[in-house]
């Protein structure tokens, strides 16, 4: 039993896991900030078009 419990301790293949797990979190992050801050210019840009005509 003791043997099984350090063998399991010692196991790290659910670290890979947890590693590409945050890597994504932090993409679609960057990716959500990056979509609201080109989506508020290209609507400025939008407006300002709009309005010059």
């Amino acid at each position: 039993m003791f043997k099984n419990l350090l063998a399991m301790l010692r196991d790290d293949e659910g670290a890979t896991m947890v590693e590409y797990g945050i890597m994504v979190a932090l993409i679609a992050a960057v990716c959500i900030v990056l979509v609201m801050t080109l989506g508020q210019n290209v609507s400025n840009a939008f407006g300002s078009v709009n309005n010059t005509l």
